[in-house]
């Protein structure tokens, strides 16, 4: 991804968002914000310690079940250091929702306790869910909630207006659109994004995306490519930095189409359908527990 295809996707329902999440935090008690597992650097919107300040928080690390459980399990020490408290979940299996409702009580004791003492029993606790598009707060909404009271949809940009949602009688919860921000300087952010689908895939050439997750995961986990597709990673050319092009990639590429048997007409292989295969597939989790970045 060259510096002038780097990913920008700001649409206006984003910006306004923003807007509504500075003038509701006053409403709110505590944020929730909720990052991908798999990238929780990239998943962090840059802009939410700037927008919640003080307000206690809360980190999740969804969709831990796509993730190494090794760097997962860095990245919540990561965060300890740093006295935030983060918790690992999968709100589609409901893992762990009982240790993100332990670790909000402890969060929020001491506040509960100032309550309690002017009187104000029962009063319940008020969370704020944030979060950029598809990393899960639809999904994490519904299992605590145990209906379906938020849409799931596995797509960015699904909900699209603040909803409050009640719990029970110590728990209510506002829902916002996903946020994203309105430039990635860091190319890597952008690309890991569009790997997870975070944002949309029509803006990118999934070829290209689909090369640089290859070389990555040739790097980082081999064994995902070869057992998934059975194909060797031997002998693959080396990139040319002048070029600005992804050739080892695009080889890799070339070997799923060939041994899925992706042929057009003259036998040429169809890297396109190699390409959307390896990002469909690494998005539904098929290729095993993958993080693509790791703290500091």
């Amino acid at each position: 991804m060259s510096d002038t295809t780097r990913v920008q996707w700001f649409p206006g329902h984003m910006a306004k968002t923003r807007r509504i999440m500075q003038s509701n935090l006053k409403l709110v008690d505590v944020v929730i914000e909720i990052t991908d597992a798999r990238i929780p650097y990239s998943s962090r919107n840059p802009e939410m310690d700037r927008l919640v300040g003080a307000k206690p928080r809360l980190i999740l690390l969804n969709k831990s079940d796509s993730a190494d459980e090794t760097v997962t399990s860095q990245w919540i020490d990561y965060y300890r250091r740093n006295n935030v408290i983060a918790v690992a979940t999968d709100c589609r299996s409901g893992k762990n929702i009982n240790k993100f409702k332990s670790a909000l009580k402890d969060l929020m004791a001491e506040q509960v306790e100032i309550w309690e003492a002017k009187g104000m029993h029962g009063r319940p606790i008020r969370m704020m869910i944030v979060g950029i598009p598809n990393v899960g707060k639809s999904s994490f909404i519904n299992r605590l909630a145990g209906s379906k009271r938020a849409k799931v949809e596995d797509r960015p940009g699904v909900t699209r207006g603040k909803q409050w949602v009640t719990l029970d009688d110590s728990t209510e919860l506002l829902d916002m659109p996903g946020v994203l921000w309105p430039k990635f300087d860091d190319k890597l952010v952008g690309e890991h994004l569009a790997f997870t689908g975070a944002v949309k895939d029509d803006i990118l050439d999934a070829e290209y995306l689909a090369c640089r997750l290859s070389e990555l995961l040739a790097d980082r986990y081999p064994d995902s490519l070869i057992d998934r597709y059975g194909i060797s990673l031997n002998e693959l050319p080396e990139n040319d930095d002048e070029m600005m092009g992804c050739v080892k990639g695009a080889e890799i590429l070339e070997r799923i189409g060939k041994k899925r048997g992706f042929l057009i007409s003259g036998g040429e292989i169809n890297t396109e359908r190699a390409a959307a295969t390896l990002l469909d597939e690494f998005r539904a989790g098929k290729l095993g527990r993958i993080s693509l970045e790791r703290p500091i």
